[in-house]
C-alpha cells in the first residue's frame, strides 16, 4: 500500500471536523477532489473509512483506526521536518513536551533548564494541558513526553514516577480554617476563592470536582501564578487551592497558613509517561533518562 501524504491530513482533517466539506477547506482542497481523494484511498485500503449522517460523517472502525495512525505519521513527518530545519538553523534536535500546570510552574523548570545545558544543541517546546488531555495525546503520538497524574494514564503508556503532589488549601492567618490541619472540600466551597485563570489546566481540574458537588467556585481573584494567589489570600481576599510545593515556598515569605484537604483528587502522584521508550527519537530518550535521574533523589526524599 502506498501513502499520501495529503490524503492522511485531509483524511485527519475530515474526522476532527466531522465534515467533509469543512475537512476540505481545512486541507486547502475543493470539496470535489477531496471526496475524490477519499473515495480512492477506501479503494486503495478496502474499507470504508466514514459514513454519511444527519448531523455530518461518522468514523467506521477502520476510520477510528487509520485516524490514530495517521495522526502519529503525520506528527512524526513534522518532527522529521523539524529537525531538519533545526540542523539547517545549528541545533540538532527539538523535543515537544506537555505538562498540567503544576509540572509546568513548580516540577519541571528546574530539570528541563539542566537538561538544556548539558544539551546545548536540543531545543524544547513546553505546552500546557490537562492531565488527562496529555495522556490522550501522548497516546496519539502527538507529542514526545508528557508530564501528568498518574491516574490519567492508559495502562499503554510507559511512564515513571516523578513526584508526588498534593494539593493544598491555603487561607490567611485571620482566616476561620487557618487553625485546622485538614478539611474536606466540601466545607469550604462557599467561600470566596483566589484561583488561577481559567485556561490553566489546574483550574479545570478543581472545577470539575466543584461541580460533582454541585458548586461553582466564586472567585473574587483570579491571576496567572500561584506566588500572586498567595499574596492575595495572605491580604484576606479569600482561600486558595495549591500545589503544597508551591504553598510551602509562599509561606516562608507570606502570612498564610495550610490546611490539607483529605479528598482523594486532592493528592496525586505525577509522571513523566511516553508511548514508546524505543520509538523516541534519541533526543527525546535522552531527555527521558535525564528526567528519571532527576526524579530518584525526589521519590527517596
Amino acid at each position: 500500500m502506498r501513502f499520501d501524504l495529503v490524503d492522511l491530513q485531509l483524511f485527519v482533517a475530515i474526522a476532527e471536523a466531522s465534515s467533509i466539506t469543512h475537512g476540505a477547506a481545512r486541507a486547502n482542497l475543493a470539496l470535489a477532489s477531496a471526496s475524490a481523494r477519499i473515495k480512492a484511498l477506501e479503494a486503495t485500503l478496502g474499507v470504508v473509512l466514514l459514513t454519511r449522517g444527519r448531523r455530518g460523517i461518522l468514523l467506521t472502525a477502520a476510520g477510528e483506526a487509520l485516524l490514530g495512525h495517521a495522526r502519529i505519521v503525520l506528527h512524526d513527518v513534522e518532527t522529521m521536518r523539524g529537525e531538519m530545519g533545526a540542523y539547517a538553523r545549528g541545533l540538532k534536535a527539538r523535543v515537544f513536551v506537555l505538562a498540567n500546570t503544576v509540572g509546568l510552574s513548580e516540577h519541571l523548570p528546574k530539570a528541563l533548564a539542566s537538561f538544556l545545558r548539558e544539551h546545548p544543541n536540543i531545543s524544547l517546546a513546553v505546552e500546557e494541558r490537562e492531565s488527562a488531555d496529555i495522556a490522550q495525546a501522548i497516546a496519539s503520538g502527538v507529542a514526545d513526553l508528557g508530564f501528568a497524574a498518574e491516574h490519567t494514564l492508559p495502562d499503554t503508556l510507559e511512564r515513571f514516577s516523578f513526584s508526588e503532589d498534593r494539593l493544598m488549601l491555603v487561607t490567611s492567618q485571620r482566616n476561620a480554617f487557618a487553625g485546622r490541619r485538614q478539611i474536606d472540600f466540601k466545607e469550604v466551597i462557599n467561600e470566596d476563592f483566589v484561583g488561577l485563570t481559567n485556561s490553566t489546566a489546574l483550574q479545570s481540574h478543581i472545577g470539575k470536582y466543584a461541580a460533582k458537588l454541585g458548586a461553582r467556585l466564586r472567585f473574587r481573584a483570579q491571576l496567572r501564578d500561584f506566588d500572586a494567589m498567595c499574596q492575595m489570600v495572605a491580604a484576606g481576599v479569600g482561600v486558595a487551592i495549591v500545589p503544597e510545593v508551591a504553598a510551602r515556598r509562599c509561606a516562608r515569605s507570606m502570612p498564610i497558613r495550610m490546611v490539607r484537604i483529605r479528598d482523594a483528587w486532592a493528592s496525586r502522584h505525577l509522571a513523566i509517561c511516553v508511548r514508546s521508550f524505543k520509538g523516541l527519537s534519541r533526543p527525546a530518550q535522552q531527555l527521558y533518562e535525564h528526567l528519571r535521574a532527576e526524579a530518584a533523589p525526589r521519590r527517596s526524599g
